[in-house]
């Protein structure tokens, strides 16, 4: 992504940056799915409450 910060006006900072998103090279597609990172949470358990 282009470097704007020193670039105020909103609509020209726009620009730039959408024209350095055109010429950046495509993203591989991914190789794992998108949530394998997340923590997984473990299922509470069905049938009898939990306080006995």
């Amino acid at each position: 992504m282009a470097n704007t910060k020193a670039v105020t006006d909103r609509t020209e900072r726009k620009k730039i940056k959408r024209t350095a998103r055109k010429k950046a090279a495509p993203k591989a597609p991914r190789t794992t799915p998108r949530g394998s990172n997340k923590r997984k949470v473990k299922q509470l358990a069905r049938g009898q409450s939990k306080r006995k």
